[in-house]
């Protein structure tokens, strides 16, 4: 699997252990899915600016949001061996940890972990999807013991 890591925002400092818990947390994901094959995700992190502005030229909401996933292949499939690209808002990080109570570990690993379940298709728009979907979530962050 290659991970390839932006760091696009100066609010937390990119450590190796952050860029160990998303790699963890993508591989965990993929595990789960039953993808066996080598994986290509691409990793930015960047401010609430630059997310609110992805999101508005990209999906037409124009405010901010805590992650944003771009699939290379809109029938969510492996093209080649890339997947996407996922794009973690830092500031919504350390405000969400801090709302929810948990670590900045956890709220990336959590963010990582549904942003690639977006990249492999998953969705939450309608309640029934929604329900899969947290449902995987939970399971992945079970698998990976990451509780607080």
């Amino acid at each position: 699997m290659n991970i390839y890591f932006d760091n696009r925002q100066d609010l937390l400092e990119i450590t190796d252990e952050i860029k160990d818990t998303i790699t963890k947390t993508i591989k965990k994901v993929l595990e789960l899915e039953n993808i066996k094959e080598d994986a290509e995700v691409s990793v930015s992190f960047v401010d609430d600016n630059e997310i609110q502005n992805l999101n508005r030229d990209f999906r037409g909401v124009d405010s901010s949001t805590d992650v944003l996933s771009f699939p290379i292949d809109d029938e969510f499939k492996l093209e080649g061996n890339i997947l996407g690209d996922v794009i973690i808002n830092m500031k919504r990080v350390l405000e969400q940890a801090k709302e929810f109570s948990h670590s900045n570990e956890r709220e990336l690993s959590y963010l990582t972990c549904h942003s690639v379940l977006h990249l492999l298709g998953y969705d939450h728009i309608e309640d029934c999807d929604k329900k899969v979907m947290r449902e995987r979530e939970k399971h992945v962050m079970k698998e990976l013991k990451i509780f607080k």
